[in-house]
């Protein structure tokens, strides 16, 4: 598996940049993961739009749907180019029934509701889900592919059950809104400190921060975490590219 960050900003995207979106790539099979504001513009650095052969949301906040019209008129328009582009799938849960049905748009794409108790296939990827503690109905991912596995903990603050989800991850890619001294489970986030002292109970081998904060020194961070956790440890950043 590869993964290449596209956007990493909690919320609202920075300046020529971009909110949550991660590629997954595994056996030429290329999935989307999330695609927040900006995301499609940042997309087409490393892949055209109609290349995408699935996307899957893990809830319906902006930041991390927003160019899912976007990418539907992407698709639309390359097909009146000319190109061959086939319906795409978008993964999603269906208890938010108003915005899940913005998924289906003409033939260009489909929505399918995935059931968060059972495991889902999308290609070569085998993805199973677990509840977030979030404002809206929100679901983590672990995605796991050629005998590796990628933990997406979504938005959430921390909760125990994390750790048997992501035990051993080859890479545990982990929102951090929040800076140690700073408490962000009432909004349903997580803070540097959780999110190092989550990565090493699970003794996973990597840990990416990310949906990171708009103000203070992000390597900050990446210290407060590292105290925690003794394995590999980064920011996410643009097209920050890791194999598994």
């Amino acid at each position: 598996m590869k993964l290449t960050v596209i956007g990493f900003w909690g919320g609202y995207p920075k300046k020529n940049a971009a909110s949550a979106g991660y590629l997954l790539e595994h056996e030429g099979f290329q999935l989307l993961i999330d695609c927040g504001s900006g995301v499609l513009s940042k997309l087409q650095n490393v892949l055209a739009p109609e290349e995408l052969d699935a996307v899957i949301l893990s809830h319906y906040h902006p930041d991390h749907i927003a160019d899912i019209g976007v990418l539907q008129h992407a698709r639309l328009i390359q097909g009146f180019l000319g190109k061959e582009v086939p319906t795409l799938p978008i993964y999603g849960h269906s208890f938010n029934k108003q915005e899940f049905s913005k998924l289906t748009y003409k033939n260009i794409t489909k929505g399918v509701a995935y059931d968060p108790s059972q495991l889902l296939t999308v290609g070569p990827f085998n993805i199973s889900f677990l509840k977030t503690d979030h404002p809206v109905p929100c679901y983590a991912m672990k995605i796991e592919a050629g005998g590796k596995k990628l933990v997406y903990t979504a938005d959430s603050a921390f909760k125990e059950e994390f750790i048997g989800f992501s035990i051993g991850a080859d890479v545990l890619l982990c929102e951090c809104n929040f800076y140690g001294g700073q408490d962000g489970k009432s909004a349903g986030h997580m803070n540097s400190i959780e999110a190092g002292q989550f990565a090493q109970q699970a003794a996973v081998h990597q840990l990416i921060l990310t949906h990171l904060p708009h103000y203070g020194n992000l390597s900050d961070l990446l210290y407060e975490a590292s105290r925690e956790f003794t394995g590999i440890i980064k920011l996410a950043d643009e097209f920050l590219t890791v194999v598994l």
